[in-house]
């Protein structure tokens, strides 16, 4: 048995969702290595309270205890690695309290490199951590961009999309598209709103934002090419025009075994890729272009990323309203992308610079008042 000392200490946010329960798996199956020291969840306390048991540590519900609950967990924990595995804006203020206590941070909130990304890497920077991307798109940019001898080597980022159920669908079939068919997701099994968010390409339009903040690269040197069967999970392109890309079977737990073993690679009990370990002993694997007129999202995304400033808060927070709204089936599958292009559209409210905090929640604010208004 491991001596408790050599093990890292990992504590998880958000550990009843999609990510914290994959990262709770895989303490689970790697005792030798892992001692899962901290736990909050939102609103399952049930679970939660399971979960404490099992693996005999400190937790918080953030439904009643809130940010205070994050910090003093932080703070009694002691962790060496957080997960930040919350959805959507709420990530936020706990991915800027584990980076003040200067603990390195594994982040699948996407939404706190979206929303406040400077900020975020100026705290990382002056508290001495790192922030290691576990979306699987970004996971393999990270390791892509390490083995190819860093940014300087590379002149692209191409980040793969599955396109999602609505891939193959004409125009005015998206159109009429129910949430019970957007929920269809072809290949990933994830959360309701980060599912939505896929069938729009929302999701992939967050991602091009946090590629860009979390790589420093300009936009126009990101590119999204929709990879239906979700093998390569990004490629980067070196100035020497050649492609190289990241393989793996569609599983979140992947990248998350990344984060926690950075910055060393190791033997896992993930079953090791196989391209012909199909049941016909092939596979074929298929790129094509996305449909920007059948998703706009994308293409807003890339605009909002292009502008910066808080165009990339506008973006999300209009979208996070019109999301929900369709997932309580509230307004049309449509509607989502025609309400962040007029949110966003309003340019001048969107180019004040983010300097602090304060500037990112007030146009988060304005941005969901003016969804709303949209509904």
């Amino acid at each position: 048995m491991s001596d408790l000392k050599s093990l890292k200490r990992i504590l998880v946010l958000g550990c009843t969702g999609s990510i914290g329960s994959s990262t709770v798996d895989i303490i689970r199956n790697h005792q030798e290595r892992f001692i899962c020291c901290g736990l909050s969840a939102n609103r399952n306390e049930n679970a939660l309270k399971t979960l404490a048991a099992e693996f005999n540590c400190s937790a918080t519900l953030t439904s009643r205890d809130g940010n205070d609950g994050i910090k003093a967990l932080i703070e009694n924990t002691n962790p060496d690695l957080v997960v930040n595995g919350i959805a959507g804006s709420a990530g936020l203020i706990p991915s800027m309290i584990t980076l003040e206590h200067g603990v390195d941070l594994a982040l699948a909130n996407k939404e706190s490199v979206v929303m406040a990304g400077p900020l975020i890497f100026s705290l990382a920077k002056k508290n001495n951590c790192r922030i290691l991307p576990v979306d699987s798109e970004h996971s393999a940019i990270f390791t892509l961009l390490n083995q190819c001898g860093g940014k300087d080597n590379v002149d692209r980022l191409i980040i793969t999309a599955s396109g999602g159920p609505f891939r193959t669908w004409d125009s005015e079939k998206i159109r009429n598209a129910t949430l019970k068919d957007a929920l269809k997701h072809p290949t990933w099994n994830m959360g309701t709103k980060i599912t939505v968010d896929s069938a729009t390409m929302g999701n992939k339009g967050l991602e091009v934002i946090e590629a860009k903040r979390l790589f420093n690269f300009d936009t126009e040197k990101i590119q999204v090419v929709v990879h239906p069967q979700s093998i390569v999970h990004s490629l980067v392109r070196t100035k020497d025009g050649i492609v190289y890309g990241q393989f793996s079977e569609p599983d979140m737990k992947h990248p998350i075994i990344q984060a926690l073993d950075w910055p060393e690679v190791k033997q896992n009990f993930m079953k090791p890729f196989d391209l012909t370990d199909t049941a016909d002993g092939s596979r074929t694997l298929t790129f094509e272009k996305p449909r920007l007129k059948d998703f706009p999202l994308l293409q807003l995304a890339f605009e909002a990323a292009r502008k910066d400033n808080c165009h990339p808060i506008a973006f999300n927070a209009a979208n996070e309203i019109a999301a929900w709204n369709f997932i309580d089936e509230k307004i049309s599958f449509w509607k989502i992308a025609d309400i962040v292009e007029k949110v966003i559209a309003k340019e001048n409210v969107w180019d004040t610079p983010v300097r602090d905090p304060q500037d990112i929640f007030e146009a988060d604010t304005l941005a969901r008042k003016l969804a709303g208004e949209l509904l």
